[in-house]
């Protein structure tokens, strides 16, 4: 396992981010285990965020001319990312992000910051239905600009209502590539590894896998 794919999974254990239990999910069904970025909530969280996010950028190789992160949640992880790319990799790309409500004064539309255009990466938490997603790429395409990727806190690589995962389906329709810092498998590696008290609940997660694993 890559080491920053490590320290974040140590990160949002320090944070409360990654929790272990049972969690009854919108679906329905019941998890034994529960992502909530909302516990990153310092300034010092969210800069080691976006060196997470930058890092992993890199790693997957990515081309693109700018970042767009979907509102509200995909607000702070954009600025972040865009400030650790800078300051990690000199790399200054442009930003941007949508607000819920179109202004119809002073900084009118309901795009804030760089103009959509060109090769765009989407930076989000995670993708569960996929609302998001789709109205950030309907708003890339509005713009003529094209959405050429999307970069994820975790894929908990599950399937959604079909046989395929909401990140199967957009990324095929879409020709999208879509990542993550890390996923199940990167999850599931690490509790094998590391002698926590946490290992207890491999044979729950690898359960729930076997039966909602895609």
């Amino acid at each position: 396992m890559l080491l920053y794919k490590r320290d974040f999974i140590e990160f949002a254990l320090n944070h409360q981010a990654l929790q272990f239990g049972e969690f009854t999910l919108k679906s329905g069904r019941i998890s034994p285990y529960f992502f909530n970025a909302g516990k990153f909530q310092t300034g010092n969280a969210l800069l080691k965020l976006g060196q997470f996010y930058a890092k992993a950028i890199q790693e997957a190789n990515l081309s693109f001319d700018m970042i767009f992160g979907p509102a509200y949640k995909g607000i702070p992880l954009v600025c972040t990312t865009a400030i650790s790319l800078s300051n990690l990799y000199q790399q200054n790309f442009p930003y941007a992000f949508d607000r819920k409500e179109t202004k119809m004064h002073g900084d009118k539309g309901n795009i804030v910051g760089a103009k959509l255009s060109g090769n765009v990466l989407i930076v989000d938490d995670v993708i569960t239905a996929g609302t998001a997603i789709n109205y950030a790429l309907d708003l890339i395409h509005q713009a003529s600009a094209k959405a050429c990727g999307v970069m994820l806190m975790l894929d908990r690589q599950e399937k959604g209502s079909t046989e395929q995962s909401a990140i199967k389906e957009i990324s095929d329709k879409n020709a999208l590539s879509i990542h993550s810092i890390i996923t199940l498998d990167d999850l599931l590696n690490y509790l094998k590894s590391h002698n926590t008290n946490l290992q207890s609940y491999i044979p729950a997660i690898v359960a729930y896998r076997e039966a909602y694993g895609c």
